[in-house]
């Protein structure tokens, strides 16, 4: 009769971890611990490298001030990109490549504040105003996600951190600017549909909608090839502007193919989210260095 044999199996989840962030820091390790694992895994399908199909491009500035055959022709192209893509990039619009960074900065330096201090802002809610956390869901039997992240609510009521200094000042600037830019498409977007400009915000009840405002942190991982910063999944919504510190990472799927997504120099990548449409996002990770990417969610 064979006697059973205590061992000592390896977690399924993980130690108590504040963030991805410390474990990076407390390990340095050339391996990722086998929580992080996740399968499937999105590098089995094809990444498709079409230059004759690539993500719309629209020119905001001449919905803003062009003329009006040019006006008509990119609401044709918004539409296009809306019905085919679901998404699309948005160039020479008013939110500056100097208050991007400066956001992206201040986001750096929240996620750089000692973790006791971030523990401040640690929600238990999803509709906590100020949430920061892990890619760790302990509800759900699922790998971690390599990424921290801090979200807040932007509108209608404004809530951000208290540090560091500036971050509340710089990032009601940037909620306000980019909110800006998703009236102007929205405005678009119901023209492009054969109904009066202001149709979609009044049916959606804008002015009193949530604008959550989020950043996606991800320490460079030392096996990329096995972990993932954010799986497939759908936008919650109307539109979410999205921008990132330059280093690549973000999916979509248009057609059954993977897409990557390189934001051009202080451009916008525009998703159309559940409320209007619902394509398939995804990030990845990559091996190349930090990568920071902020949202900012309409509807």
């Amino acid at each position: 009769m064979a006697s059973a044999v205590s061992t000592k199996a390896s977690p399924v989840h993980p130690p108590k971890i504040t963030t991805v962030k410390a474990l990076v820091e407390s390990t340095g390790t050339s391996s990722i611990p086998s929580f992080y694992n996740f399968t499937p895994y999105l590098r089995d399908e094809p990444i498709a490298n079409d230059p004759e199909d690539s993500i719309p491009i629209i020119d905001l500035s001449l919905l803003v001030s062009g003329t009006p055959e040019e006006q008509s022709q990119v609401i044709h192209q918004l539409s296009n990109a809306c019905s085919d893509w679901g998404c699309f990039m948005v160039i020479n619009h008013d939110v500056t490549e100097s208050l991007t960074k400066a956001m992206i900065g201040s986001f750096q330096e929240f996620f750089d504040l000692p973790e006791e201090e971030k523990r401040e802002y640690q929600g238990n809610h999803v509709m906590d105003p100020i949430r920061c956390g892990t890619g760790f869901n302990p509800s759900m039997d699922k790998a971690n996600y390599w990424r921290d992240f801090l979200k807040c609510f932007a509108h209608p009521e404004f809530h951000t951190p208290n540090k560091p200094a500036g971050f509340s000042e710089i990032a009601r600037e940037f909620s306000k600017r980019n909110r800006e830019v998703i009236i102007i498409l929205l405005k678009a977007i119901s023209k492009s549909l054969g109904l009066e400009e202001s149709y979609v915000e009044k049916a959606a009840n804008f002015e009193l909608g949530l604008q959550l405002l989020a950043a996606n942190y991800y320490p460079a991982c030392p096996e990329p090839e096995k972990a993932i910063g954010i799986p497939a999944h759908y936008d919650h919504g109307l539109l979410t502007t999205l921008v990132n510190n330059g280093i690549s990472g973000l999916q979509v799927k248009h057609n059954g193919k993977w897409f990557n997504v390189n934001i051009p120099p202080n451009g916008l990548f525009v998703q159309v989210a559940d409320h209007l449409e619902i394509p398939y996002l995804s990030s990845c990770c990559r091996d190349t260095g930090l990568n920071i990417s902020l949202s900012s969610i309409d509807g």
